[in-house]
């Protein structure tokens, strides 16, 4: 059965487009394409993802590499790990640069860091592409629900042409600003996120030692200031001990020791962000890699 639920997509001119990387994030993207009357060709490190995804969505295809992957479509889109993997599906002979036609459109989904976003809009520039940072928030929910927010960077040309498209897995899809704009906006997200799981997990804790009904607490203290989407969606998952949502610890500290490495270049101070960070190693040492983030509140236990 299909994990990713139905949407009402709106009448969008079908593409041949391809998709890299079907993780948690990717592969729900993906399908959201193919349920749009999309023609998607997608790229796994690990085959038999993208030979699943075929079975999943007759008339998909699928490549051994990027480059082979990437034949023929007009947008690739792309969600994987980190800045080492982005560049390995995107530089080199087999790299998707290598066999995307003239003209075509690259949108990187994976949260990276500014810098490769713009190292590789050169690159695409140079080889006669165009790229587009495309990070997005949401979580495997979003993913699985065609709810993501993206937030992107690049030209006002390439960003127009891609949306119609990427709105098949998106409540938002926005043009921040030039090359990179994408990827800062995501560590904003970042940071914001991490200040408020942190103030949700003690005052969740604190609740607890007092001894309230902290389900009833959180149903009335959501109706005033204190609402918020990590309060409404994981405020009762913290209170019943539950931590598989999906966007793990070991993700959030990588997109955080982004967010520190760009700190670094422009200067600004984040020390709440950064305790929050600590807080997460401690999380880690707990055994909670793979826990979401919301586990902040288990080393408050």
């Amino acid at each position: 059965m299909s994990s990713i639920n139905a949407k009402p997509y709106e009448s969008v001119s079908p593409q041949k487009v391809a998709f890299l990387g079907l993780g948690v994030m990717g592969y729900p993207m993906a399908g959201h394409l193919a349920k749009a009357g999309h023609q998607v060709s997608a790229y796994n490190r690990t085959a038999t993802k993208s030979i699943a995804f075929c079975v999943e969505f007759p008339g998909a295809t699928h490549g051994l590499t990027p480059k082979s992957a990437v034949a023929d479509a007009a947008i690739v889109f792309c969600c994987v790990g980190n800045d080492d993997d982005l560049r390995s599906v995107v530089l080199g002979p087999d790299g998707a640069f290598a066999g995307m036609k003239p003209g075509s459109i690259f949108v990187d989904h994976t949260t990276a860091s500014a810098s490769v976003a713009r190292e590789l809009y050169a690159a695409a520039k140079a080889a006669g592409l165009q790229f587009v940072d495309a990070p997005v928030s949401g979580g495997q929910a979003g993913a699985q629900n065609g709810a993501l927010t993206v937030m992107c960077g690049g030209d006002v040309e390439a960003f127009d042409a891609v949306k119609p498209a990427g709105m098949a897995f998106s409540k938002a899809f926005t043009l921040m600003g030039e090359s990179g704009a994408g990827q800062l906006t995501k560590m904003v997200n970042q940071i914001c996120i991490a200040g408020l799981v942190q103030g949700l997990s003690e005052a969740v804790a604190f609740g607890q030692k007092a001894g309230l009904d902290v389900n009833q607490v959180l149903d009335v203290i959501g109706k005033g200031a204190a609402q918020s989407w990590q309060l409404d969606n994981r405020g009762k998952t913290m209170v019943a001990d539950k931590f598989d949502f999906g966007f793990a610890v070991d993700w959030m500290r990588k997109d955080l020791g982004l967010v520190f490495d760009e700190a670094r270049r422009n200067g600004a101070r984040l020390p709440v962000t950064a305790l929050v960070d600590q807080f997460y190693a401690d999380v880690q040492a707990m055994g909670g890699q793979r826990w979401d983030t919301s586990s902040l509140i288990k080393r408050l236990k």
